[in-house]
């Protein structure tokens, strides 16, 4: 036996000598932070503020800058739908993500309700009705969030969709016909927006008083932990 063949033998054994390294040990690496659907999370946020100077300049009632406000907010409202499919899609979903995404959302939705409402063009009462709601779901998601996670609804995703489509079309300086078509959409999607915030709280009232069944039923059943011998002990 050569030295350099002993001194394998002596590192990894007779059985591994010759074999390369376990790469399927190997630490399985994290999803780095930096990515592109992050990126347009990002973006979407640094969006907002530049949405709102944009609207409001000039006295927020000038054609081209309303035009350009409301680019800006499709552009955000389309970086919404392009991040999560490439987060799912690529791998890419990450902690920050999940908490920066629907941060990005409601900062881009409640400003441009909030600003709209500013400059006449939305009722205060429909503003308030969708960010009551926007905040109530959230609240909720929190409060069942240790039993289980509300998925979002077929419903909730296109009120997500009516309320951005109404806001874009308020931003255009439209009048007449197009004017109403804006604004009937946007109170078909405040009644969808109160449909799906009432099946949020029915969700979440059932989730929780599944995970109280739950709890009685296993203090009440007794836990059997490992095989059981024939004397009745437990192996633990």
């Amino acid at each position: 036996m050569t030295d350099r063949m002993r001194r394998a033998v002596n590192e990894r054994g007779l059985a591994d000598v010759g074999r390369g390294p376990d790469h399927i040990a190997d630490p399985v690496d994290s999803v780095p932070v930096v990515n592109i659907a992050n990126a347009l999370t990002v973006f979407r946020i640094v969006l907002v503020p530049v949405f709102l100077v944009v609207l409001f300049a000039d006295g927020g009632h000038q054609t081209w800058w309303r035009i350009a406000a409301a680019l800006i907010f499709g552009v955000a409202a389309i970086t919404d739908h392009v991040d999560g499919r490439l987060a799912r899609g690529r791998g890419l979903v990450t902690d920050f993500g999940k908490l920066a995404d629907p941060i990005a959302d409601k900062a881009l939705i409640g400003s441009a309700l909030i600003a709209l409402s500013v400059l006449g063009e939305l009722s205060w009462w429909i503003t308030a009705i969708i960010l009551v709601r926007e905040l109530g779901v959230t609240l909720l998601r929190f409060w069942v969030l240790r039993h289980a996670v509300i998925p979002a609804s077929r419903g909730g995703k296109l009120k997500t969709l009516l309320q951005a489509i109404g806001i874009g079309l308020l931003l255009f300086p439209l009048s007449g016909a197009f004017h109403l078509v804006a604004v009937i959409i946007m109170w078909v999607a405040v009644v969808i927006t109160v449909a799906t915030g009432f099946d949020y709280v029915w969700q979440a009232l059932r989730l929780r008083s599944a995970a109280r069944m739950r709890s009685r039923d296993g203090a009440r059943t007794p836990q059997t932990i490992g095989p059981v011998t024939d004397a009745g002990t437990e192996h633990r």
